[in-house]
């Protein structure tokens, strides 16, 4: 009987680890997780087709740049034309959202499939300084977004000292 109330213990353990582990990655990981909103789906079957087939979720990988002079935000969106995208600066944060409409057919021989991705987003990444939102500039190429936020004066002369002992 011990035997058993032991293992039973060893195994809730086991399952609470897990369960940390997972709240863990996704604290870590959810300013990269982002929801697609279906937009323009017509009736409520074509709705639960959409979530059997796609959960909703997708990352749009980001990286934030911080030098002495700017911040530089670069985000993979795939498949989109650059008047897809809203961009927008509120305090303390890049705001990225947009529609993604993709489609693809392929047919050889006996072998067809048909791909899609679609559905609305919005990407809110942490902003390391305050920026100049007027001198702000973004670029669209090859699936990558690329927004440059020049940092604000004060932001520049920001700069910390650490003694080493």
């Amino acid at each position: 009987m011990v035997a058993l109330s032991q293992l039973r213990d060893n195994f809730n353990h086991v399952l609470e680890s897990i369960a940390e582990g997972w709240q863990r990655l996704y604290r870590r990981a959810s300013s990269a997780i982002t929801r697609f909103t279906p937009n323009q789906v017509k009736s409520e079957g074509e709705i639960r087709s959409l979530v059997w087939r796609n959960a909703g979720w997708g990352v749009l990988a980001a990286e934030v740049c911080d030098d002495d002079d700017k911040i530089l935000v670069r985000l993979e969106v795939p498949g989109m034309d650059k008047a897809d995208f809203d961009i927008q600066v509120v305090p303390g944060y890049l705001v990225v959202s947009g529609e993604k409409r993709i489609e693809e057919e392929r047919i050889q021989g006996r072998y067809h499939m048909t791909e899609c991705a679609y559905g609305s987003f919005q990407r809110a990444i942490p902003l390391p300084a305050e920026v100049e939102v007027r001198n702000a500039s973004a670029r669209y190429k090859d699936g990558v977004l690329r927004v440059e936020l020049p940092k604000t004066h004060q932001a520049r002369q920001r700069r910390v000292s650490v003694e080493v002992k």
